[in-house]
């Protein structure tokens, strides 16, 4: 069974790559489910890392649903990975009503090829899981990544099992929660490879005064964008000043 790291960084695709994994999927930012790595690392990584390297294609968090300015910025980016030699891409894009968006998804595919195409973890928002291995399968994917539509791959086995018997051409890539306490279930299950982050948390300084994070953004339910509005607001502020 292949073992494939999510590897969020520089350093971590290092220690992938020196602990005997055999691949990584590269993204950055780990707490809102990973999102398309910068240029910079993407392009250093690819320099020094030689086993396999999967890119998320996902412009930002929140949902899978995406205007057709963040669906153009997500084609260019897989382009610059073909550019790069990247081995394969993982993606996808749901409607709002978290139905496959066939129509995009598969223009992602075919954008990638040659390159592997594994669907992401949009798979565990879908209504209908197992009408949509068979569209996806159709469509030339080769591999979904997933927890079974659970918060975890491990409570999420017996459909991962199930996803696995349904599809003739595709891997089902157990994923979410696997560790070196359970990994040993999907082992025993026969999944040929799963994906873990393998994450060790480390404190690298005394907690700052100003935080740069905000606890209110972290739902996906929620999307932040600039406010023209209130833009306009603060410019008509400071243009009236006396």
């Amino acid at each position: 069974m292949n073992i494939e790291i999510c590897a969020n960084s520089y350093q971590s695709a290092v220690n992938a790559q020196e602990a005997g994994a055999h691949n990584i999927e590269l993204c950055v930012e780990l707490s809102v489910g990973g999102i398309t790595p910068s240029y910079g690392l993407l392009k250093k990584v690819l320099q020094d890392i030689q086993i396999p390297v999967h890119v998320l294609i996902r412009p930002r968090s929140g949902d899978f649903t995406y205007t057709d300015t963040e669906f153009n910025a997500m084609k260019e980016d897989i382009l610059l990975c073909k550019k790069l030699g990247c081995a394969g891409i993982v993606s996808g894009i749901l409607h709002r009503n978290n139905t496959l968006d066939m129509e995009r998804t598969a223009a992602l595919v075919t954008l990638s090829k040659p390159l592997s195409f594994t669907f992401h973890r949009a798979f565990d928002w879908l209504e209908s899981p197992e009408e949509a291995l068979q569209e996806l399968e159709k469509m030339g994917i080769d591999r979904i990544l997933t927890s079974g539509q659970e918060t975890t791959a491990e409570k999420g086995i017996e459909a991962l099992i199930g996803f696995q018997k349904r599809t003739k051409k595709m891997t089902i890539l157990p994923g979410g929660g696997i560790n070196e306490e359970n990994i040993q279930l999907f082992k025993n299950a026969e999944f040929p490879a799963v994906h873990l982050s393998a994450t060790s948390i480390q404190q690298t300084m005394e907690t700052p005064k100003v935080a740069m994070n905000s606890q209110r953004l972290f739902n996906e339910t929620l999307l932040a964008t600039s406010d023209p509005q209130k833009i306009k607001n603060c410019l008509n502020q400071i243009s009236n000043e006396l």
